[in-house]
């Protein structure tokens, strides 16, 4: 009969706690540096934001005397994410690719660009939605003769928030179809529930800060041509398989 030692079983994890300790350092340390930089230059950041959100002319106030604080640690944690979210990436990948065997490993490697290709695609409609939303009301507001003030912290945040769940809305096509190439989820059980994934792409632009049921409508519709095609992919898959 075996018997528990404990520092047996230490020393042989320790080599892997200890990888995983410098990875998350590393990470940690990028996170940082990006995030100062974000936070320094805050204010080319929201600059930039104003000019391409076509907000000149526009009343933009802060309506507290510590707001730029605030937008200067939102550029910060903002650009510390977009900067280390690859490199997180990469640091699980790489970590992990000693314990998967090559199918394995490949499939997971596959879709990444296409992951990325789905945020950056998810987090670009989501701001020219809110870019588009933005010069209706300003439109409208100008039609109408009523003066207007934006606060400028709750409308950039409105913005990239909005911007950024899509992005991340943007990724459940590839982990929808990764769960059917495995088994978890079966495309015929999927096809029977298309009116509630219909119903929860509605559902989640609704609890979105978005303010508009027109936006809201415009933002889950890419959400379930992304589902439909998703089905349709998998479908070649399973045909090209039976082949």
């Amino acid at each position: 009969m075996e018997t528990f030692q404990p520092g047996i079983t230490i020393n042989k994890y320790s080599p892997f706690v200890k990888e995983i300790r410098k990875r998350i350092f590393y990470s940690i340390i990028i996170f940082v540096i990006a995030a100062l930089a974000g936070f320094f230059f805050y204010e080319e950041i929201i600059k930039f934001l104003i000019n391409f959100l076509s907000l000149k002319g526009v009343n933009i106030v802060f309506t507290s005397p510590f707001q730029f604080i605030n937008l200067a640690i939102s550029c910060g944690i903002a650009s510390g994410l977009v900067v280390v979210f690859p490199i997180l990436i990469f640091q699980t990948l790489t970590f992990l690719k000693p314990a998967l065997k090559d199918a394995e490993y490949k499939m997971i490697v596959r879709p990444l660009p296409l992951s990325i290709i789905l945020f950056l695609s998810g987090f670009s409609f989501g701001f020219f939605i809110m870019k588009w939303q933005i010069e209706i009301f300003l439109k409208q507001a100008t039609s109408l003769g009523i003066g207007n003030i934006l606060d400028i912290s709750n409308l950039l945040s409105t913005v990239l928030m909005v911007s950024a769940l899509m992005g991340v809305a943007f990724q459940f096509p590839i982990i929808i179809f990764l769960m059917m190439r495995i088994g978890i989820i079966k495309h015929h059980n999927l096809t029977k529930q298309r009116l509630w994934v219909y119903l929860g792409s509605f559902m989640f632009a609704v609890l979105l800060p978005a303010d508009s049921i027109l936006v809201d409508v415009l933002l889950s519709l890419p959400l379930i041509i992304l589902f439909e095609l998703t089905l349709i992919l998998n479908r070649f898959f399973e045909r090209r398989k039976s082949a």
